[in-house]
């Protein structure tokens, strides 16, 4: 784990670690704040993201319809 000072010193060593396949974490003020990792790392985590999403249409398909309520509500009397 690296300070944000000590990585930003040392950027080249948390670069080859983090290409070594060793996501390299920084922090700022004690806190995590980032995590640098290789790009191949990165397009794999990605491309296995987009794989186990389901597409937008199903997700509606998947909806339920008839254990919603409706609401029976009527036009509200207007006088002007």
């Amino acid at each position: 784990m690296w300070t944000v000072q000590d990585a930003k010193n040392k950027f080249s060593a948390v670069v080859d670690a983090a290409l070594s396949g060793k996501p390299q974490e920084v922090t700022r003020r004690g806190k995590p704040a980032v995590v640098i990792l290789s790009a191949n790392e990165y397009r794999r985590l990605l491309a296995a993201a987009v794989q186990s999403r389901e597409s937008f249409a199903n997700h509606l398909m998947a909806f339920p319809t008839s254990d919603i309520p409706r609401a029976q509500a009527g036009p509200r009397d207007v006088s002007f």
